[in-house]
């Protein structure tokens, strides 16, 4: 299993603007073969700071995913919002 952890920050102004994106976007991305589960945390002291947390069959699957025009479509959205560089960070959960 794959765990796929993403820093994302966001102006204060489009919060709530990525939290729609998010919540529209969940059912289809954890019906993406492959992806197990999909988590949206916020940074208590810094709310405009979130990571999601997704476990994936493999590599593969993740892959897949990126390369699709789901991932396309709600990344493409979603960079608009970013106040400072994405961080991401893929890693076997022992």
């Amino acid at each position: 299993m794959l765990v796929r952890i993403v820093k994302l920050t966001f102006k204060t102004a489009h919060i709530a603007a990525f939290e729609q994106i998010f919540d529209s976007s969940y059912p289809l991305i954890t019906d993406f073969e492959g992806c197990i589960s999909l988590e949206l945390l916020q940074d208590v002291s810094h709310p405009n700071i979130f990571f999601t947390y997704s476990q994936w069959e493999s590599e593969a699957h993740l892959n897949a995913y990126r390369n699709s025009d789901l991932f396309k479509g709600v990344w493409g959205t979603t960079k608009k919002l970013f106040k400072d560089k994405p961080e991401a960070w893929s890693v076997v959960k022992k």
